[in-house]
């Protein structure tokens, strides 16, 4: 078989509610080799999310257990999970300054201040490759479209080399050329060897290693015919 990069068993949530406690994720495994792209899909509201943030070991109440290469994530300090497990949340947050400042947020935490930061031109080569040549380094964020915001997120993440990506619902909100370069972005990372767990609302992916769907507190295969 496949060696698994991330595998979580029994993953479990639950929320409280006025009526007492109302399970999101019920008893889930995962399991995700390197370079496979696994598409989850369900209705609103039933876990997607949470089933990502339980994955990146951002979500204290979950129970369960999570690997990460074989090695269990209570051996992995939180800080290097979320370096090689990392987040591409549904709104991504750009912070004030420009692109660039953007780009290179990541080497400005303590995490990574001993790493060399991407250079200018690295940054100017990254974007032209994501269709983004005419996006100059210095230009502000709030003069950027959803669609560039979304690959200038994306792209942020993808430098810093995580293992494994979470995307949630990353092409959601695009035009269709955002959403083409989105997809490829992510099917590059793949090729390259890492693992993706994309959550997408009702569309699957035509690539996909694996489909999923999440309702009711589990995770089942879909089948082609579905």
């Amino acid at each position: 078989g496949r060696r698994m990069l991330l595998e979580a068993r029994g993953i479990g949530v639950t929320h409280e509610t006025g009526s007492g406690a109302l399970p999101v994720l019920d008893d889930v495994d995962l399991s995700v080799a390197a370079a496979t792209l696994t598409d989850v899909v369900g209705p609103s509201g039933s876990g997607k999310t949470t089933l990502l943030l339980a994955l990146a070991r951002l979500l204290p109440g979950a129970s369960g257990s999570l690997a990460l290469d074989g090695v269990p994530a209570d051996r992995v300090p939180p800080q290097r999970w979320r370096r090689e497990v990392a987040l591409l949340p549904q709104v991504p947050a750009l912070v004030p300054g420009n692109v660039s400042d953007n780009l290179l947020l990541p080497w400005r935490l303590r995490v990574r201040s001993h790493e060399a930061a991407p250079s200018a031109e690295d940054l100017e080569r990254a974007l032209a490759r994501i269709g983004l040549a005419d996006v100059a380094l210095d230009r502000p964020p709030e003069r950027l479209s959803v669609g560039q915001i979304a690959r200038v997120a994306l792209l942020r993440v993808l430098l810093t080399r995580p293992r494994v990506l979470l995307a949630d619902e990353p092409d959601a909100a695009l035009d269709d050329e955002s959403a083409a370069q989105v997809t490829r972005m992510t099917e590059e990372f793949v090729d390259g060897g890492g693992a993706v767990v994309r959550v997408r609302h009702l569309r699957l992916g035509e690539r996909a290693d694996r489909r999923l769907r999440l309702e009711r507190g589990r995770l089942e295969e879909v089948r082609d015919a579905d």
